[in-house]
Order: C-alpha cells, then sequence, then structure tokens
C-alpha cells in the first residue's frame, strides 16, 4: 500500500476530530460564547449543511488543480476556518467559521478518496479506500476523546487550537509524503463537462442514494447513544466514554475487514451488513434496557455501520467514476442521512422516547436493502445467462464474477 494513502488518511483524521469537537465540548462553548446549548447544538448542524451542500462546489472551484496542489489549499482554508473558530469573540464569528471547515473537509474527503484510487492498482482500490478512511474511524476512537479531554482542562479554544497543530502535521506530511501528480491534469482530473457526465446516469443517483440509507441508519443510534445508555440501559455517566471507546474500536476492525472485501464484493458485502444492522438495530430497541445485550447490540453497530464506506464508494466509482466531484457529491449523500438521522431523531425522542432513534435506523436500514435489489435481480440474471451453452460466456469481460456484474456500469 502507497505510503501517500496512510498520509490522507491523517489529513482525514485532523478535519474528523474538527467536526466532532463541539459534540464533546457544548457546556463549555456555550458558556464561552454566551450561547444555549441548543445554539450550539445547531453549530454541529451547520458544519454537516456546509459539507452536504457546500463541499460539490468548493471540489468544482479545485477541478483544475492537480490534485496535491488541491489537497494543500483546501488544508489552507480548512486551517483558517479553525483558527477563526479557536480565536471566535462571538456565536456568529463561530457559526462562519464552522460553515468554512465543513466545506473544505467535504472538498477533503472528495479530493482524497479520489487520489487514493488512482495511485493504487485497481484490484486494492476497496482496501487503499479503507485505509485512507481509517482517519475518519480513528477520529471517533481517538480524535473525539482528545479533543474533549484537552478541552474540558484547557478550556474549549485550547481544543481548536491543538487541531489546528495537527492539522499543520497533517498538511507538512501530505507535502512530504504525497505524489505531486499521478500524470497529466488531464488525466488527474476531467473538465467540469467531463466530471458533471457521470451524473447523467440514474443507475448512480440509486447508488448515493443507499449511501444515505446506509449511514442515516448508523448515526441514528450513534447520534443517542449517550442518552440511550445512561438513561435506558442505566449505566454510569463515566462508563459512557469507555463504551463510545471500544465502539470507535469496533468501527477500525469492520473498516479493514470491508475493505478487503470491497474489491470483489461490494453489493454482497453491503447486503450482509445492512442485514446485520437491520438486525441488531432491531435488538437494541427491544432489549436497550439490559446491560449486556446493550453493549452486543452496539458493538454490532460499530461493526456494520459506519464500516460500510469502502464498499459503499467502491460501488459509486464503479457506477460513476473515480474522480473528484463523484467522490465528493457521494460523502454528500452520506451526510445528508446523517442530517436525516440526527433532524428526524430528536423530535421522535420528544414524542415516543429513547428507542425511537433506534426504530428510525431499522427503517432506514431496511430502505437501504430496498435500493439493493435492482442491482442483486441484475446480477441474478447475468449469472443465469452465463450457465447457458450459447457463447454467453464471450460477452462477458475476462475474470468478471457475478458479484462485480452489478456494480460497473
Amino acid at each position: 500500500m502507497p505510503r501517500a494513502v496512510y498520509v490522507l488518511a491523517l489529513g482525514i483524521f485532523a478535519m474528523v476530530t474538527s467536526e466532532f469537537v463541539v459534540a464533546g465540548l457544548m457546556p463549555q462553548m456555550a458558556d464561552g460564547l454566551d450561547a444555549t446549548i441548543s445554539e450550539i447544538g445547531y453549530l454541529i448542524t451547520a458544519f454537516a449543511a456546509a459539507m452536504a451542500l457546500g463541499g460539490p462546489f468548493l471540489t468544482v472551484a479545485v477541478l483544475r488543480l492537480r490534485q496535491k496542489t488541491a489537497l494543500m489549499l483546501l488544508f489552507g482554508i480548512f486551517l483558517a476556518g479553525n483558527v477563526l473558530a479557536a480565536l471566535a469573540p462571538d456565536y456568529r464569528t463561530m457559526l462562519v467559521a464552522r460553515v468554512l471547515t465543513g466545506i473544505a473537509s467535504q472538498a477533503f474527503f472528495g479530493v482524497s478518496i479520489s487520489l487514493a484510487s488512482r495511485i493504487t492498482r485497481p484490484e486494492v482500490r476497496g482496501r487503499a479506500v479503507a485505509v485512507a478512511l481509517n482517519g475518519l474511524m480513528l477520529g471517533t476512537l481517538l480524535g473525539l476523546p482528545f479533543a474533549t479531554v484537552v478541552g474540558e482542562h484547557l478550556g474549549w479554544r485550547a481544543a481548536f487550537w491543538a487541531i489546528t497543530v495537527l492539522t499543520v502535521l497533517a498538511a507538512a506530511a501530505t507535502l512530504a509524503g504525497v505524489p505531486g501528480g499521478t500524470g497529466g491534469e488531464s488525466e488527474e482530473n476531467g473538465t467540469l463537462r467531463q466530471e458533471l457526465s457521470a451524473f447523467r446516469n440514474p443507475r448512480l443517483w440509486l447508488v448515493l442514494t443507499t449511501s444515505t440509507f446506509v449511514i442515516g441508519a448508523t448515526f441514528s443510534a450513534f447520534s443517542y447513544l449517550n442518552p440511550i445508555l445512561t438513561e435506558l440501559t442505566g449505566f454510569a455517566t463515566g462508563t459512557v466514554p469507555l463504551l463510545l471507546i471500544a465502539y470507535g474500536a469496533a468501527t477500525v476492525i469492520g473498516n479493514t475487514v470491508v475493505g478487503r472485501l470491497a474489491d470483489r464484493r461490494a453489493v454482497p458485502v453491503l447486503v450482509v451488513g445492512l442485514a446485520l444492522n437491520l438486525a441488531f438495530l432491531v435488538g437494541f430497541a427491544l432489549l436497550a434496557q439490559l446491560s449486556v445485550p446493550a453493549v452486543v447490540f452496539m458493538l454490532g453497530i460499530g461493526l456494520v455501520g459506519v464500516t460500510m464506506n469502502p464498499a459503499l464508494v467502491t460501488r459509486v466509482q464503479r457506477t460513476g467514476n473515480a474522480r473528484s466531484l463523484v467522490n465528493t457529491v457521494h460523502s454528500s449523500f452520506i451526510t445528508l442521512g446523517i442530517i436525516i438521522a440526527t433532524s428526524v431523531g430528536g423530535p421522535a425522542i420528544d414524542t415516543f422516547g429513547l428507542r425511537a432513534p433506534l426504530w428510525i435506523g431499522a427503517g432506514l436500514a431496511a430502505l437501504g436493502l430496498l435500493s439493493l435489489l435492482p442491482d442483486l435481480l441484475r446480477g441474478r440474471a447475468t449469472a443465469a445467462g452465463r450457465t447457458r451453452p450459447t457463447g454467453a460466456e464471450t460477452a462477458g469481460t475476462a475474470g468478471e464474477t457475478a458479484d462485480d456484474v452489478p456494480q460497473p456500469v
């Protein structure tokens, strides 16, 4: 695996840590900015909305740049936003800072995943994407606890300064460890018209929607794990951070496993992952009051939830392409799943109680399975056609398997 892929993971880790930092420091930031807890919560929504809506436009703006140059520019924008957050004198300034960092983060994810795919051999691209996305998993496992501890002991502004230092280190590593280009500019990025042409494929939109359902199902549970584990299951407040670390460790394991399977088995992996996630979410909703089953189901969601990302990315790239804009729009659909989960889950809790987000997650997982049916039916029909002795096998590409058929266009 090229060293540059691990460097890209470091950049993603820095940005994910910044994304999560507000969630761990809400009371301190509310006091420091003379705001309410709900207003601080809107900073999370603003970051996510900026990612989903603004990221693709910033990606379009950097299309003509070599991908390494684009990454450095995005580091600069993100760094400016993060410094603004650390210095923010009031809530409005902080809101601007979160929007700025959210837009830069989304574009960075898209360019990073595209570059990770381009500098590795086609047969190991899923594994390369998984390595890069370990930055996301480690952000959950290490980044959030790290930023929270720094903020609690040194103040919330210190947490943003720590992320600033981490960003500078990631940028320096990218400058030194990422190749200047995999070829000419025309090979790295197409024109805007070429980038947009992928979206004329109706199937790509269905594939993107699957990603929204997968991530939405997972974040319906993850976003409310703290109150569920304390108020329903009965764990002490001090125990929850340890459980969240265990959850983060499960995501790292699951991401590694899925990355090794995604290249050849993307659709089957998604079917199995969504089916298991559906079972875990339903089990959690039914038995959340029991400590042992609750922990088992929580860890199960960690193993097969957000860890589906490498398979999702592989499927999207085979349906569209591996360029920056497709990857960024895909990230926007993933972020849309988070927005749906958090915006629907809160009101549902007020009406139906803390089990409601788990049932919402189960419903989204079921919709995700339904969205895979066209690929499954297409794969079955193609496999059946190959069993006929009419020379059908000569129509396929060399080395193709039934599992691969649904993914390429």
